[in-house]
């Protein structure tokens, strides 16, 4: 295959990485990590927070500041907690966030947002057993209660808050099943997302998730009834990147569009599409250009989006089935 995106390399060179050996998480409790690192990969490799821009890290480092204060005078407030580690997180600080949270559960066991938000981050660093247990008990514990509006911690241009307390529970907990390799449990969580998604955001977020799953599970006409509400025109305030991906598999955007407009936009906007765009390539038997993508996602820095932590977690599928 010609390579039209200097990101991915050829084929040869990605698949110098070799096969992904035994799947691992990132160091337990009590097992050091390297100095500075704040997960490993699934093949072993410590994961380093991502530089940011100097005016990026100010202004994130003083929300930090401003979410510790609030705290500090606080601290019997889970929300309050909640914003330290959602700050800290910005920041790359994964596991100070975990830290965070995990001392507001004990104080707070039945608040169900602390286990949503360590669960999500339970996923960026690789844990992902343990993401499932927490999510599934934010799942539990939220179970009958009214939906809320979830705050942005980084607001989109709109400054209009997309997700809610019942939309990220289930959109994360679909996620850590899928990444797992339990499909049938990441379809039944994201068509409860589907429910409590009510914004068209939210709705191409979960269905691009949804439409995956049903494809890899071989339900191809439960994945195209996933399609029909997708429409070319709708106001979409955050997602493009899933927006577009699901106009790409109905057959509106052509693939190539679709990594080259990434590309133009980097950041974690790269490995979200491409993901997409292989799968969308495995489907449908075109294996070496799919792989090649997954190949070029887990060669990249942006370790902590959703499309590189899957794209990690297939290639040791792949790597597991081939010995």
């Amino acid at each position: 295959m010609r390579n039209t995106l200097p990101w991915y390399g050829t084929l040869a060179s990605l698949l110098v990485l070799g096969p992904m050996a035994a799947l691992v998480a990132t160091a337990p409790p009590g097992q050091k990590l390297p100095p500075d690192a704040e997960a490993l990969s699934l093949d072993g490799e410590p994961l380093f927070p991502v530089p940011l821009m100097a005016n990026v890290q100010a202004r994130l480092e003083a929300n930090l500041a401003e979410a510790q204060d609030v705290y500090d005078r606080t601290p019997a407030d889970p929300d309050a907690a909640i914003w330290v580690g959602r700050r800290l997180a910005y920041l790359g600080r994964y596991q100070d966030a975990i830290a965070i949270y995990t001392d507001a559960i004990a104080q707070h066991p039945e608040y169900a947002k602390l286990y949503r938000h360590r669960g999500h981050r339970y996923i960026t660093v690789r844990r992902f057993s343990d993401a499932i247990a927490d999510l599934e008990e934010a799942a539990r514990l939220i179970k009958g209660l009214p939906d809320e509006v979830e705050p942005d911690g980084a607001p989109n241009e709109r400054n209009i808050p997309t997700s809610t307390s019942h939309t990220n529970i289930w959109y994360h907990l679909g996620l850590a099943y899928y990444l797992t390799g339990d499909l049938e449990r990441a379809r039944d969580a994201y068509r409860e997302c589907l429910v409590f998604s009510k914004n068209a955001d939210m709705i191409v977020a979960t269905s691009h998730w949804l439409y995956m799953t049903l494809q890899l599970l071989g339900e191809t006409r439960a994945a195209d009834q996933v399609l029909q509400p997708i429409q070319d025109g709708m106001d979409i305030v955050e997602n493009g990147s899933y927006y577009r991906l699901l106009l790409m598999y109905k057959g509106l955007i052509p693939p190539e569009l679709i990594l080259e407009r990434a590309s133009a936009d980097g950041g974690i906007q790269l490995p979200t599409s491409a993901y997409g765009v292989a799968n969308w390539h495995l489907y449908n038997g075109r294996q070496e250009t799919g792989l090649m993508l997954l190949y070029g996602i887990a060669a990249g820095n942006q370790w902590a989006a959703f499309g590189h932590i899957a794209a990690e977690a297939d290639l040791y599928r792949v790597a597991k089935t081939s010995h």
